[in-house]
């Protein structure tokens, strides 16, 4: 699955050499995305772009439920359909720009876990305007440390084999992520009062949704096993119509019904159904949340202190998603070189850190590399291209958000569960005899889906690797960027005792 590494950016005669005979616009888009030097072609792109969507597409209906209903300091809310719209919105044009610009396969959109953040942490305690602006501030800031280079040369100090152990540990989670969107594997409940905090389904495996997801993870490994194009999006396409008509025989309803009252058989998210008529494919999208945020406003709610230690949280977190998604996603395209670096990276982190800024700036929460952007890899993209087709059906969605509506979890997250297995083959890389890259590299991966944290798996092998590395007499060996980096998160996991230290 992993083709040997290509240089992100090669020469331009040897561009025209593997280009014979191209001409016109597809000659020039091939030479200016690299298509043919990659060892791609534009059939391939586009799939990886359409599979990347499908596998995200799940944001523009869940970033609502988060962003959307959370009161702020004053009760306030930013509404479901509102938030829905921005999210396609910032989604579709900064996953464009990150195509043109960084020609990466590398999709952006609302970033789980920092929409949390938002929603619950910074929003009770300052009103919306001001909480998004803080996500604004924390993109320009992000943005800065690109200018500067700081953030390029913290990815280079991460020696070889945490770099690759970031690559498995994010497979690890996509995979986590993909059972658990799936229901096939779900939260033991509380009053159980077991110590085993997740289990197989209910205590077992039932329910049509179960079925329809176990149905399109067969027939995707199958297609995958016979070398068959396009085969992540033909599973989401088969899984996805045996969904339809699952629900329209057996009325299997959401998870959470109307009332509030739980269904433990019914899909964790998205009910598919065909919409009653061609004039409910379209949705007038509202986009009066853009532009409606606020600075500076939270420095005079909670105080510079305070701003600062969320403005850190914010940071270090999308700082360090965003680099284990390029790493990850990179290396399972063959795009990173022999020490693991991507080349040309400058240009992904100015396009991710300009997502944050529009994100903050529409209402839509930081918007950051997509870790399922790997789908689309899986299915060949390897060029910018593919993100330019995932962010055109983000822009398309704001008008026609009953369609993405019509593929449920169960039916799309099969392809998670295939994109784990692809990156988890990376783990040969690894010199598990050496204990300083082997313990910080086995910790990195467990922490990932165990916390459910990219940036947590990341901070925890980085600061085990700091450690080690001095218990061995070899303090000189960690590069002065990874002890900075080390210490920060080690502040930020400490995060509780020093607000409450500081009185904050």
């Amino acid at each position: 699955m992993n083709p040997t590494p290509q240089p992100a950016e090669p020469p331009a005669d040897a561009e025209e050499q593997r280009t014979p005979g191209r001409t016109g616009l597809k000659g020039r888009l091939d030479r200016y995305f690299h298509v043919s030097a990659r060892g791609s072609d534009f059939p391939r792109e586009i799939r990886g772009g359409l599979a990347t969507f499908f596998a995200m597409a799940y944001i523009i209906v869940l970033n609502p439920l988060i962003v959307g209903t959370a009161p702020d300091m004053n009760g306030d809310e930013l509404g479901i359909a509102r938030v829905a719209a921005t999210t396609a919105l910032v989604g579709g044009v900064v996953s464009i720009l990150m195509g043109v610009l960084s020609r990466y396969p590398f999709a952006i959109a609302a970033g789980m876990g920092l929409n949390v953040i938002v929603a619950y942490t910074l929003a009770p305690q300052m009103t919306w305007a001001d909480a998004m602006g803080l996500v604004v501030l924390e993109g320009i800031v992000l943005l800065v440390l690109v200018l500067t280079g700081f953030r390029a040369a913290v990815f280079r100090a991460v020696p070889p084999g945490l770099k690759t152990a970031i690559a498995v540990g994010l497979g690890m989670f996509l995979a986590l992520v993909g059972f658990v969107n799936a229901g096939f594997v779900r939260r033991v409940p509380d009053a159980a009062g077991t110590t085993v905090p997740v289990q197989l389904g209910e205590g077992g495996l039932s329910g049509w949704p179960i079925l329809v997801f176990v149905i399109g993870l067969l027939i995707t490994v199958a297609l995958i096993v016979r070398k068959v194009k396009g085969a992540m999006l033909i599973g989401i396409g088969v899984a996805t119509a045996v969904a339809i008509a699952v629900e329209a025989t057996a009325h299997v309803g959401p998870a959470v019904g109307a009332d509030g009252a739980p269904n433990p058989g019914g899909w964790s998210l998205t009910v598919p159904a065909l919409p009653a008529s061609v004039s409910d494919l379209v949705a007038v999208p509202d986009f009066s949340l853009v532009g409606n945020f606020s600075l500076f406003g939270s420095f005079s709610n909670i105080g510079v202190i305070a701003v600062i230690l969320l403005l850190f949280t914010l940071l270090l977190a999308d700082f360090f998603d965003t680099m284990g998604t390029m790493v990850g996603v990179g290396g399972q395209a063959g795009l990173t070189d022999s020490e693991g670096n991507l080349p040309a990276a400058r240009e992904v982190l100015v396009a991710d850190a300009l997502g944050t800024i529009a994100g903050g700036a529409a209402n839509a929460s930081a918007n950051t590399l997509f870790a399922e952007s790997a789908a689309g890899v899986g299915e060949g993209a390897r060029t910018g291209i593919a993100p330019v087709v995932t962010g055109a059906l983000f822009l398309v969605a704001t008008l026609f958000s009953p369609l993405v509506e019509l593929v449920p979890f169960e039916a799309a997250t099969p392809v998670l569960i295939i994109v784990g297995f692809m990156m988890m083959t990376q783990i040969s890389k690894i010199d598990f005899t050496d204990y300083a890259i082997g313990i910080p590299a086995f910790l990195t991966i467990a922490m990932m889906p165990f916390s459910y944290s990219i940036a947590n798996g990341i901070g925890i092998g980085f600061i085990a690797y700091a450690f080690i590395r001095l218990v061995q007499g070899r303090p000189r060996d960690v590069h002065p960027l990874m002890w900075l980096v080390s210490a920060a998160f080690a502040v930020h996991f400490a995060i509780g005792p020093i607000e409450t230290l500081l009185g904050v």
